[in-house]
């Protein structure tokens, strides 16, 4: 059959159709055992549906108030109203199904419950009524007694068998119908709530950031290492000097076995394997390993560090470590071995950081705050409520930091 034909047919070969089917008639559950004890499902007319469609309410909206109520109804909708892997897994909110399977935070929370247990209630009570009605429809009409009809009035007796299938047919689009409502409600009233949304939205900013931050991470330390072996290997080829190139050697072996603590400590994040790192991100009272490198690659390093470093906050002293690290890079991939001024001061409210190296022909490696080396300066920085400015002076390449301790 051509494609347009077979489009209205294909919810009837999914499982997800029955399996909301059978999340509705589950919901009929409750009115039909009240029906049990009070008015009896012996001949019922009418008004007996109509009490036993309103009894339970109470109830079942008493139970709503529950808050692991709303844990168990969003769980079971995704289990039957959108069956698959991401219907399996336990959260706050779920993207794929769009249904909360968290208890209820707050009185809005509990009402959006109520509503959907309600409404669960009555769907469920209608659909069984009329599923059951259909099938009676189309055994009446195909020559078969049925004793004790859900509504003897509604039933009819006297149509041609040939119309049996028809009710058949309703029976399908109620099935189909039904299910794409009841799942639209649930996401409707089972959603995650303004609460939730704001939490899920956090949660990923903070993987981001830490994402961002992992990063600048692997730029700082690799782009590095890579720099000062690079500047090392073509010193030590231009000087042709067997001792300087020993001591080149071992500089580049010394940075190299750095960056690879370095790349293993961030790759142990981001397979988040639940192993601590082996050791702890260096903070800036080891800045004397950073000069001791610049210094190995053929660089002047003029260096002055006052105040009690090793007493600055950790996340201060981390970063500032890091900072430090991309401007000796920056001025030796951009510069070479030229004489580079490093100034760190510490005092009890803020810490400055400066790295100026002269610029070749009076012009800037780059534009003023371009690259990604500066901008993770400025980045670093700003996180901590400090500035990061880049900028040619007198002659000079300059990056100044300034951080708060507070």
């Amino acid at each position: 059959m051509p494609a347009p034909f077979l489009t209205p047919l294909r919810p009837l070969v999914r499982a997800v159709t029955y399996t909301r089917w059978l999340h509705l008639l589950v919901g009929a559950v409750v009115p039909l055992a009240v029906a049990l004890i009070y008015p009896g499902l012996s001949a019922p007319t009418l008004v007996d549906w109509l009490v036993v469609a309103t009894l339970p309410v109470p109830l079942v909206a008493a139970v709503a108030l529950v808050p692991s109520a709303r844990r168990a109804e969003g769980l079971q909708a995704r289990l039957m109203l959108f069956p698959g892997k991401h219907a399996r897994v336990r959260g706050a909110t779920d993207g794929d199904t769009g249904i909360s399977a968290a208890p209820s935070a707050s009185w809005t929370d509990r009402g959006r419950t109520a509503l959907w247990m309600v409404f669960r209630l009555e769907a469920g009570l209608a659909t069984w009524l009329l599923s059951v009605w259909l099938v009676q429809c189309a055994l009446v009409l195909a020559g078969v007694s049925v004793e004790e009809p859900v509504a003897e009035a509604l039933t009819p007796s006297s149509a041609p068998a040939f119309l049996a299938p028809l009710p058949l047919l309703a029976l399908l689009g109620l099935v189909v119908a039904g299910g794409r409502l009841d799942a639209r409600v649930a996401r409707r009233l089972l959603g995650p709530s303004v609460k939730e949304r704001m939490a899920a939205l956090e949660d990923r900013t903070e993987r981001l950031l830490e994402r961002n931050r992992i990063a600048r991470e692997l730029h700082d330390s690799l782009g590095h290492a890579l720099t000062l072996a690079v500047v090392q290997a073509g010193a030590a080829r231009a000087a042709k000097d067997p001792e300087f190139t020993d001591r080149a050697l071992a500089a580049i072996e010394e940075t190299g076995r750095t960056a690879l603590e370095d790349l293993e400590r961030v790759l142990l994040l981001l397979r988040e394997t639940g192993r601590r790192p082996a050791g702890a991100s260096p903070g800036l009272d080891e800045a004397a390993r950073l000069l001791d490198s610049a210094r190995s690659s053929g660089a002047r390093v003029d260096a002055e560090i006052t105040g009690p470093v090793e007493d600055l906050p950790g996340p201060v002293s981390r970063e500032a470590y890091r900072m430090l690290q991309e401007a000796l890079t920056n001025a030796l991939r951009h510069a070479g071995p030229v004489p580079v001024t490093v100034r760190v001061t510490a005092d009890g409210t803020r810490l400055a950081l400066l790295v100026a190296n002269p610029v070749p022909d009076g012009r800037p490696p780059a534009a003023p705050g371009s690259g990604s080396g500066l901008r993770g300066i400025r980045e670093r920085a700003a996180l901590l409520g400090g500035e990061a400015r880049s900028a040619v002076k007198d002659g000079e390449w300059r990056v100044e930091v300034s951080l708060p301790l507070r």
